[in-house]
């Protein structure tokens, strides 16, 4: 980036990566479906055996994570891999990156009126970015 990036630009250049993200929204997850997904993003590939030993005790009934894992199934982001008739293992359909892209465009387009400019000037409003630090981050990115 040139070193005459204004913030208005660095702003108009969000929105425009933020739009392109729309078209990957996808759907929400409830709060324990995230835990569910961070245990298959952090650890890849699982049973729902090994899945339910990532919990701390009391650890969720098997059925209640078979469950899950098959909502999670529907949504689209897990995907099977069958090793017998009945033994099944699970693995992410997307990544931990494509969720947190979906996610930002989510809020963006729900809660900013579909506009990078308004999300940004909410971050610095609120003091959770500095307008440096953004100078820094176009003219780095």
């Amino acid at each position: 980036m040139h070193d005459k990036t204004t913030v208005h630009d660095a702003c108009l250049m969000l929105t425009l990566n933020i739009k392109n993200l729309s078209i990957f929204t996808m759907k929400t997850l409830t709060p324990k479906e995230e835990t569910i997904m961070h245990h298959y993003w952090t650890h890849g590939t699982l049973h729902i055996k090994q899945l339910q030993a990532l919990y701390d005790d009391p650890k969720p009934h098997i059925n209640t994570l078979s469950t899950m894992v098959h909502i999670l199934e529907d949504k689209g982001f897990l995907r099977h891999k069958a090793l017998s008739t009945r033994k099944f293992e699970y693995y992410p359909a997307i990544s931990l990156q494509q969720y947190k892209d979906s996610t930002l465009a989510h809020v963006i387009n729900k809660f900013y009126d579909k506009s990078g400019i308004a999300a940004v000037s909410a971050l610095i409003t609120r003091k959770l970015i500095t307008i440096d630090q953004l100078k820094a981050l176009v003219d780095n990115g």
